[in-house]
């Protein structure tokens, strides 16, 4: 995606992400490009030899699965092409790629602050965009955020940044 600057320029928008989601995207990009989509481009050709096309639903079907793979490679290009790794850059004050323990009703919490590629709530990996992300960037051992949820308004305490 791209943002207009002042200038008339555009500049790129940056995809965030640590050492370990660029690997894992990476590692998708090369099963996808080198495992499933010559699986599927052989799915294809198998089932256009087996005749009439207009009610081939295995051909249909190969199709759809390639045309799939063939975006999701398209995207995962688009990502690791723009990606910028995320080096963290000490344990003052919240950043991207940082592990953060937080207090909040009673109870203790860590999360892993990821680029939006990466975010997995059910790992505790929370993206910095997300409303607890952004109210905890920048931040510092001690300090204390409150984050609008469903449930009410939320307030955390920070503990800990690794």
């Amino acid at each position: 995606m791209n943002t207009p600057q002042s200038n008339g320029e555009t500049a790129v928008h940056r995809v965030l992400l640590t050492r370990e989601g660029l690997a894992q995207l990476q590692s998708e990009y090369d099963e996808l490009s080198k495992v499933k989509r010559p699986d599927a481009v052989r799915r294809l050709s198998d089932a256009r030899d087996l005749g009439d096309l207009s009610e081939n639903s295995e051909y249909a079907a190969a199709k759809q699965d390639l045309a799939f793979i063939d975006g999701r490679i398209s995207e995962l290009e688009e990502i690791l092409h723009g990606a910028k790794v995320i080096t963290s850059h000490g344990k003052k004050q919240v950043d991207v790629g940082c592990k953060v323990t937080l207090h909040t009703n009673g109870k203790k919490d860590v999360f892993h602050l990821v680029g939006e590629w990466e975010a997995d709530p059910l790992q505790k990996k929370i993206s910095h965009e997300s409303p607890l992300g952004k109210a905890l960037m920048g931040k510092k051992v001690g300090d204390k955020v409150e984050v609008e949820a469903p449930a009410g308004k939320l307030t955390y305490k920070i503990l800990d940044i690794e």
